[in-house]
């Protein structure tokens, strides 16, 4: 099969992802073959959502063993380090290699342009960028907005991503809380747009109840915003290096760490301006390409 034939071609075989079945073929031709392999999960640890019992099955069968037996472990962020404790990987084992970015696909920023195609005038915004998914905690964000100090009355919520099943509940709990006519959806964006509306923004908000590494800190970043996270999104440092704040995963820890941020607007440029420097110093592909070079070497090396 093209499996076989590529694994028995190469040094080094690297698994992305967990619940796949081209994983699974990929980690018995490699035994087999006796090829060594890393695996960088990416997130799919975690047994998180829908279909509890098909991935505790698949876990029992084959999938724990394609975790242990790997001659490298990569997280991507904080939290997976734990996941692969739970799989009996010990901490020694895992080399963290954060996601990338490139820099250069986030020079837009046309600000003025975005608001005008989207009718947001000058407001002061409050951003959210990813899928409209229960997971990413757009309700949570939504809630506590809704339940803002006055002071804060003039600020705009913007949902930027697709909907995955929660948009009819959001609108509805716009109205509910009275906040409607400050709550923005306006869909799927990518290049030049969804630059603009990182530039356009006063700060970005990511109230995930589960991630494992958040693009979004980096994209943010790299934009020269600050940003408000969850202490599920696997990015706590963030809060150590000064470019965020980083609260509970609820209603009430978004709505503080809103009021508490929103209140002094020189300490949110000051935050961006330290995130950006942050982020391109420690997040750039370049970045994670030399880590990823550094661990092949050395389990390549081993092998000979």
């Amino acid at each position: 099969s093209i499996i076989t034939k590529l694994v028995s071609e190469a040094d080094l075989i690297h698994l992305m992802g967990h619940w796949t079945v081209i994983n699974v073929l990929t980690y018995i031709v490699a035994r087999y073959l006796g090829k060594r392999y890393v695996i960088c999960p990416a997130g799919a640890l975690s047994i998180y959502g829908r279909s509890k019992l098909l991935k505790l099955l698949f876990n029992f069968i084959i999938g724990k063993r394609i975790i242990v037996n790997a001659d490298g472990h990569i997280a991507i962020g904080e939290n997976e380090i734990s996941q692969f404790k739970a799989y009996g990987v010990t901490e020694d084992k895992v080399v963290s290699i954060p996601n990338g970015i490139n820099p250069d696909d986030f020079m837009a920023d046309d600000v003025e342009g975005f608001r005008r195609r989207y009718g947001l005038e000058n407001f002061p915004l409050i951003l959210f960028l990813g899928r409209l998914h229960t997971e990413k905690g757009p309700d949570i964000l939504l809630s506590a907005f809704g339940l803002l100090d006055e002071r804060f009355s003039d600020m705009h919520l913007v949902f930027v991503g697709p909907d995955n099943g929660m948009l009819a509940e959001l609108r509805k709990n716009a109205i509910e809380y009275g906040v409607s006519d400050r709550v923005h959806f306006i869909g799927y964006l990518a290049g030049n747009d969804k630059s603009a509306a990182y530039h356009a923004a006063t700060l970005i908000v990511i109230p995930s109840r589960f991630e494992a590494m958040s693009i979004v800190v980096l994209e943010a970043g790299i934009c020269s915003m600050p940003v408000l996270l969850t202490d599920q999104c696997g990015f706590s440092e963030i809060e150590r290096k000064g470019g965020g704040a980083v609260v509970p995963a609820s209603i009430e820890g978004i709505r503080h760490g809103l009021e508490k941020l929103l209140c002094d607007p020189d300490r949110l440029r000051e935050m961006g301006i330290i995130n950006k420097n942050y982020i391109r110093e420690n997040y750039t592909w370049d970045c994670a390409v030399q880590k990823y070079l550094n661990l092949l070497r050395k389990i390549h090396a081993a092998n000979h």
